[in-house]
């Protein structure tokens, strides 16, 4: 085989050659490949313009793990909802129901801005310049009065809303959820002593939640869609109450002895024979009574027989004792 040697002028063409190659491939493998983007590299929407609506969305890019909370919940699904659908179809489609089920809402215009309660449907259109500039409610019931409007006056006619106890204070806003892990640790929160008493202690040991009873709504009252039917919170308890769990008890004279245990069978009694013990008291009671007064007559008997015998000697000493002084005398 032949030796082939590059000359000298050859061989600096060829490295410059390869070295270009090389680099071109690089170039191309790099501009193939796209770094992933991080949450801050992301790019904001646009805003839109002052006053009108941006979307939950737009609210997400910054405000990812509220939005994350909300979005399963019933705000959000409030013009989704099936059961919504339904209930707004028997009544015509009536664009007055979208009020309360839809983001900006306008009834001059008859449109709204997003379907749900989103974001803005609270804290308002976006505002340019936030989050320097402030996007905040008002903590009270006022805001949730607008949908909620029968809770909200079950609320004002309650204890809480005596005190001013506000929605907020039992209700995270944004999951819709209770303030703690079950409605029996949140009212106790604040009601630490109330599981002394008989009727809390024994529906605490059954398993019963403060609201079972506090926020009782009869099954035939329908669900609670809108806020239009009541939904306990004057946290009061009514008869009604006792006879959902109750009926077929409350107005009988039975002994309930568990919560879940039966009731022993009452003896059988003969009524022949309770009449004959009864004519047999009886008579015992006649007995006692005239033993009773012949103790008397006797007891009387036998104190006069003895105060005379004792009246007797008394007088006899003191006579004798009087005749004794006075023959002293004489002498």
């Amino acid at each position: 085989m032949p030796n082939l040697k590059l000359s000298s002028k050859v061989r600096p063409r060829l490295a410059f050659v390869v070295a270009l190659a090389t680099f071109m491939a690089l170039g191309v493998a790099s501009a193939s490949w796209t770094a992933p983007a991080s949450a801050q590299d992301a790019p904001m929407p646009t805003p839109a313009p002052e006053g009108t609506y941006a979307g939950a969305e737009f609210c997400s890019t910054c405000h990812q793990e509220i939005h994350g909370q909300w979005e399963t919940t019933r705000h959000a699904a409030a013009f989704s909802s099936p059961i919504f659908q339904q209930n707004w179809s028997e009544l015509g489609s009536q664009f007055t129901c979208l009020e309360c089920h839809v983001t900006g809402y306008d009834a001059e215009k008859a449109s709204y801005a997003a379907e749900g309660v989103t974001c803005e449907a609270c804290h308002g259109p976006f505002q340019i310049g936030h989050p320097e500039k402030p996007m905040p409610i008002e903590p009270d019931a006022s805001l949730c009065s607008t949908c909620h409007k029968t809770t909200t006056d079950e609320w004002r006619a309650s204890k809480h809303g005596e005190v001013g106890l506000q929605c907020q204070s039992c209700h995270n806003p944004h999951t819709q959820k209770p303030r703690a892990e079950s409605i029996t640790a949140l009212c106790t929160n604040c009601h630490q002593d109330r599981g002394q008493g008989f009727a809390h202690s024994t529906h605490a040991n059954a398993g019963l939640e403060c609201s079972n009873c506090h926020m009782y709504r009869s099954p035939d009252a329908g669900p609670a869609i809108g806020g239009l039917v009541p939904t306990g919170h004057t946290f009061s308890v009514g008869s009604e109450t006792c006879i959902g769990c109750h009926k077929d008890t409350v107005h009988t004279r039975d002994t309930i002895l568990s919560l879940s245990g039966d009731q022993p069978a009452a003896p059988e009694v003969d009524p022949e024979a309770l009449q004959q013990q009864v004519q047999e008291q009886a008579a015992q009671i006649q007995t006692l009574e005239a033993s009773s007064s012949v103790r008397l007559y006797v007891g009387l008997a036998q104190g006069a027989i003895v105060g005379l015998i004792v009246g007797g000697v008394a007088a006899w000493i003191v006579s004798r004792r009087l005749r004794i002084v006075v023959e002293e005398g004489e002498e």
